[in-house]
């Protein structure tokens, strides 16, 4: 397993050390009368401060009726202006042009009068959408469904910390019973923070996502099987899952919920996550199991040369983990 998890590790170094390329970027419209919207246009931005080349391009017979003001903020440039269309905007195209080439996506927020909140999610697969103006329920399911799983494959803290549940946990049923244990966790803190019942510091949160990551690393390199983590890790997944909770629920908030459809779009997420997390547990103990059983014999000089492997292993997580504390944790 632990091979399958350096190189993932490795792979995470690569996309560290290019991460101000890969926020996502948002477009929010707040309609204001019946033809015209309030538009907030926010680009990551570069190390040198410089936006990603990424264009709104509206319907024909958009017009701006007012002018934009453009704004650093932070790791991000922030556009705003209005604009009305005759037409309205409802069974027209958004698209993003240069989304194709750049590595980020774009979540995409309308703000209807009438209270309904439409999002889509866009990247180089899909440039552009169709306004719909209300939602219906099947749209919205497929939406947040999509979201959901696609965003615990781009969680690398996530599928690291359930990686190494995954290590420690050993058998099918063990490993059942802890990753349960994780997702019910995770799910009721998720339900809480998004339903606007919890609130607690995104960044604190975070720091102590990415130290329970090196947590786990420390204990696998240990490997004391008499420790509370080794003999009931569901317990270790349980109490950190609450943590991870709050993650997840963070990134909802980035592309918000539809007023008229919360308890559909927060269920979609949340089975969207947990699909996504069985994929990615699957793929990860199936491949692992077979490395093993092709790589390595059950000699004692096998075992002992997987040991140091597993604990290779273990040192890159802890390390790529405590880069993310510091990193974190700087944003105080």
């Amino acid at each position: 397993m632990f091979i399958l998890v350096s190189l993932y590790v490795f792979q995470i170094l690569l996309s560290t050390a290019h991460a101000d390329e890969y926020r996502p970027a948002y477009l929010a419209l707040k309609q204001t009368t019946e033809n015209t919207f309030d538009v907030v246009w926010k680009l990551p931005s570069t190390k040198q401060n410089q936006a990603l080349n990424l264009n709104v391009k509206f319907p024909k017979k958009t017009k701006l009726i007012k002018p934009k003001s453009i704004r650093p903020a932070g790791v991000a440039i922030i556009e705003q202006f209005s604009i009305s269309n005759e037409s309205g905007l409802i069974g027209s195209d958004i698209t993003i042009s240069g989304l194709k080439n750049a590595p980020t996506e774009v979540l995409v927020r309308i703000q209807w009068q009438s209270g309904v909140t439409e999002t889509a999610r866009l990247d180089a697969s899909k440039t552009g959408f169709t306004v719909v103006g209300t939602p219906s329920i099947l749209y919205v399911v497929k939406t947040y469904l999509t979201f959901g799983f696609e965003h615990i494959l781009e969680g690398f803290d996530h599928l690291l910390f359930v990686a190494c549940l995954i290590f420690i946990a050993g058998t099918w049923r063990r490993i059942l019973i802890t990753i349960t244990g994780f997702t019910v966790a995770h799910s009721i803190t998720l339900t809480l923070s998004a339903l606007g019942l919890v609130h607690l510091p995104i960044i604190a949160i975070e720091s102590v996502i990415a130290l329970s990551i090196v947590f786990l690393a420390r204990e696998i390199m240990i490997k004391n099987e008499q420790t509370l983590t080794w003999r009931f890790p569901i317990a270790v997944s349980a109490s950190f899952g609450l943590l991870h909770g709050f993650g997840f629920a963070s990134a909802l908030s980035e592309i918000g919920l539809p007023q008229t459809e919360i308890p559909a779009a927060l269920l979609a997420f949340n089975i969207g996550v947990e699909l996504g997390q069985i994929a990615f547990v699957a793929v990860l103990v199936l491949s692992a199991k077979l490395i093993k059983k092709l790589c390595f014999s059950t000699t004692i000089v096998a075992e002992s040369k997987f040991r140091k492997l597993e604990q290779s292993g273990a040192l890159a997580i802890g390390v790529v983990s405590m880069y993310w504390v510091l990193e974190r944790i700087s944003g105080f």
